[in-house]
């Protein structure tokens, strides 16, 4: 069996900065053994090495945290095709079974994204991936949305297809909050620029009862209302789409409420031990500072509507959240949408990083472990590893 994975984690000299996307994998890696599988082969890869092989973003560190997981020692091949997979596959099937322990049943291979082919979707390369199994299973929500390789070429040359159990439960998750959420649905969108999720909030539009926007994105749609923005971050090409999204908002009327914050902390730059103060966002005293977190009254309203949700989907900070000086709204959103009696999705490293810091993880729904992926999927792309699979 065939599984893409995502093991796609924070690595830095050999060391795992956060594994829960490996934690998130072991669903799947452990029904599969226990279904019987004789042979599990893991695929996966890890940051942009450009098509060539790169020690600092090697999997072998993947395989040593997953078999401390598992209990057992994961076997790790040194290329993902050719004679060292071959090898390294071939060791399996010949010592294993359905009843061999699992440290005998498991190979990782080494980064897929270490040959150019992985990203240029090359059938030839898909062949040699796909030529180490009989089944295959894309358990790789984080990669759905890339036409790649191991993603989607190789399902046109494998027998039998699946999606896995993450996989399953990503697509279960936010499907439902598009096509038939629990009300009032509030979608929370934060982050640097409004480019990543103009498309995403013209889906959302017409689908949420409440859209709460934080972050430097909502500086292009101050300046768009004509507000004082300081040195904020401003994406000028976008103005005219933002002005656009707040005509079409408005036309919803009393079905919609798209809030922008009412105050926000300020500051020369983003550093730690720089002066800030909290204003207005109508107040032009901003000058030459630059906004970098929503202020306390902007986090208590949004708050007060996400206690009325039964549906968030929330991505994004809404400030420089690595700052402690301008992290405090994120953590406000985060216990705001801990405490929401109802579903609750949260995407993109920021805000899990968020809910994880404010202890409240485990008062969350789901947290998605694609954030590229879930954003195209909220936008309502079709993700290209999603619809190769065969129709559930």
């Amino acid at each position: 069996m065939f599984v893409r994975v995502d093991f796609n984690v924070p690595l830095e000299n050999g060391v795992i900065g956060d594994d829960t996307r490996i934690r998130a994998s072991l669903p799947t890696i452990t029904h599969a053994l226990d279904e019987g599988a004789s042979c599990v082969v893991l695929a996966s890869h890890l940051g942009r090495p450009k098509g060539k092989p790169n020690p600092e973003m090697s999997l072998r560190p993947v395989a040593a945290r997953l078999g401390e997981l598992l209990g057992a020692e994961v076997g790790f091949a040194s290329d993902c095709i050719g004679p060292e997979a071959e090898r390294a596959v071939g060791r399996l099937r010949q010592g294993s079974g359905a009843q061999a322990p699992p440290a005998s049943r498991l190979v990782l291979l080494e980064n897929v994204r270490f040959h150019p082919e992985e990203e240029k979707n090359d059938p030839a390369f898909a062949k040699s991936l796909a030529a180490l199994a009989d089944v295959y299973v894309n358990d790789a929500f984080g990669a759905a949305h890339r036409a790649h390789a191991s993603v989607e070429a190789i399902v046109r040359l494998m027998p039998d297809a699946a999606a896995g159990l993450l996989m399953e439960k990503e697509l279960r998750y936010l499907g439902a909050a598009l096509s038939h959420p629990q009300r009032p649905f509030i979608a929370v969108l934060g982050g640097a620029k409004v480019s990543d999720k103009i498309e995403v909030i013209e889906n959302l539009i017409p689908r949420v009862n409440g859209l709460l926007i934080g972050g430097a994105m909502a500086y292009t749609f101050f300046k768009a209302l004509g507000k004082p923005v300081g040195k904020s971050l401003v994406e000028d090409d976008k103005i005219p789409a933002a002005k656009d999204i707040l005509w079409r908002a408005s036309q919803r009327q009393l079905q919609l409420q798209l809030l922008l914050p009412s105050d926000h902390v300020v500051a020369e730059k983003p550093e730690a031990g720089v002066s800030t103060q909290t204003m207005m966002v109508d107040d032009p005293a901003i000058g030459n500072r630059m906004g970098l977190d929503i202020g306390p009254a902007t986090a208590r309203g949004y708050a007060r509507v996400l206690g009325d949700a039964k549906t968030v989907v929330w991505n994004g900070p809404m400030g420089v959240f690595e700052i402690d000086a301008f992290a405090k709204g994120t953590l406000a959103v985060a216990e705001a949408v801990a405490g929401v009696k109802g579903i609750t999705i949260v995407g993109g490293g920021d805000s899990i990083a968020a809910v994880t810091k404010a202890g409240v993880a485990d008062r969350i729904t789901h947290i998605s472990t694609g954030g590229g992926a879930s954003l195209e999927f909220l936008a309502g792309r079709t993700l290209p590893g999603v619809a190769v699979l065969p129709d559930a």
